[in-house]
């Protein structure tokens, strides 16, 4: 499976499109502080959609993800209140992502369950127990390393002043460039496509379809406690609402990057360009102080939009063709 194609040109042309556009109308939407600003809040979301791409392509979903991100926070929190260090505290988060999203592929493959009732089992137990283990308090107080990790950059580490860099985009480019060679340049990744193409043959294939279904809803859960650890220490708390919305804002960006709902297809350059551009075009409403809820409609007519038009263009390439046929047929 070739990783660029004509829809990836065609996003990073609307990249290139929105921030010169929005750079000639917002002064100083362009300017390299402001880039680096934006990208604290696509980094986290890129992880979400990296994994969540994975699974649509294997022809599954998870609508929990956003939910373990508040939980997985919360196992952080609950260890830093018990005097635990660095380690004892990621290792929290990691290890409570771990075991929702595997939780998540047992109910799947075990049981032979739909995993979009499943997740969304999960998104309202994971959310629940967030909710009835902190009510409407907040877990505040976390050390100044994580603050670091969630708001530092890289020149901070190592002490180049000029490397603007947030610490997050750069371990999303980091984790975006292995599943983009996972994908795309092994055979694990081309088992994956099988498996969403078509899982029966991919089974009599000799593709253990259910150990790759498990392995991604866990790969899902890891990258949803990864995101709590950056976002946490970007916000410097805990709250039951952490990453509310999320869910939406990973399958839009997992669409809109050109991968197919029903499985079997897409690329993951793809959806790192389609959440790059979905971030900075909500950024830049921010920066013209658009509200949340005017933010959240666009998010769904892109939804929509990202599902209704390839299936539009498919239609009238066929409708071009069938005529086109048609006309040299005629005597």
């Amino acid at each position: 499976m070739k990783a660029w194609g004509s829809w990836e040109w065609v996003l990073a042309a609307l990249i290139v499109a929105v921030y010169v556009g929005f750079g000639l109308g917002i002064d100083g939407f362009a300017s390299p502080y402001a880039i680096a600003d934006s990208t604290t809040h696509i980094s986290e979301k890129a992880l979400l959609a990296m994994a969540m791409a994975l699974l649509v392509i294997a022809g599954e979903i998870d609508l929990s993800i956003a939910a373990t991100m508040a939980l997985c926070s919360l196992a952080m929190g609950y260890a830093m209140q018990a005097g635990t260090g660095a380690a004892g505290m990621v290792g929290a988060a990691l290890g409570c992502g771990i075991a929702c999203g595997a939780f998540n592929g047992w109910l799947v493959t075990r049981w032979q369950l739909p995993s979009i009732v499943v997740t969304i089992g999960t998104l309202s137990l994971y959310r629940g127990l967030a909710l009835v283990l902190l009510g409407d308090q907040a877990i505040t107080g976390y050390p100044e390393w994580l603050s670091q990790w969630g708001n530092g950059t890289l020149g901070d580490l190592v002490g180049w002043p000029w490397l603007i860099m947030p610490i997050e985009c750069g371990v999303m480019l980091v984790v975006a460039s292995v599943f983009i060679l996972l994908q795309h340049r092994t055979v694990h990744g081309r088992r994956i496509y099988a498996i969403g193409a078509n899982p029966v043959a991919a089974r009599f294939s000799g593709i253990a379809v259910q150990r790759y279904r498990l392995l991604l809803f866990t790969v899902a859960g890891l990258m949803a406690a990864l995101a709590a650890v950056q976002l946490t220490g970007r916000i410097g708390s805990t709250r039951p609402n952490l990453a509310l919305g999320w869910e939406l804002d990973a399958i839009t960006v997992v669409i809109l990057g050109g991968v197919a709902i029903q499985g079997g297809r897409g690329s993951l350059v793809g959806v790192l360009f389609a959440t790059v551009l979905l971030g900075s075009f909500t950024f830049a409403l921010g920066m013209l102080n658009v509200s949340g809820m005017v933010m959240t409609t666009v998010v769904g007519g892109l939804l929509i939009g990202a599902m209704v038009l390839p299936r539009v263009a498919a239609r009238l390439a066929r409708t071009t063709a069938r005529r086109s046929h048609s006309t040299v047929l005629k005597p």
